[in-house]
């Protein structure tokens, strides 16, 4: 079983100035991340860049993570195994996600705007 996972570079960079910008810890801003992605029905595309930030799977995911796991799976559509879904499937939507996070973030124009929209869940 992996414990670990490499973002692409760009996701690093992204997430290091999303943090910068907002005050948020990185593993805040995945989680974010993820559930963004898991709002498009879509599978997210295949991950080819590891080359930015290893991140440890508890600090990813926390006491939460049964709950990552069972909406991956539901969004995934089937029993997702287990090595299948950390770090695979996990990178995937936060791949995807963070790149829509910056979107929201740069729409949104500030942090509490960007949390106002997400609290009212008016994402684009």
């Amino acid at each position: 079983m992996n414990f670990r996972l490499k973002t692409s570079k760009e996701t690093g960079e992204i997430l290091k100035s999303l943090q910068n910008s907002t005050g948020l810890t990185w593993n805040i801003l995945s989680r974010i991340a993820v559930s963004l992605s898991l709002n498009d029905p879509e599978q997210p595309p295949t991950v080819k860049d590891t080359s930015g930030v290893d991140i440890h799977r508890n600090a990813m995911t926390g006491d939460y993570d049964y709950v990552y796991k069972a909406l991956i799976r539901q969004h995934a559509g089937y029993h997702v195994k287990e090595e299948d879904y950390f770090p695979d499937l996990f990178n995937k939507h936060l791949e995807r996600g963070i790149l829509l996070l910056e979107g929201e973030y740069r729409l949104a124009g500030n942090y509490e705007k960007l949390l106002k929209n997400l609290c009212k869940n008016e994402i684009r």
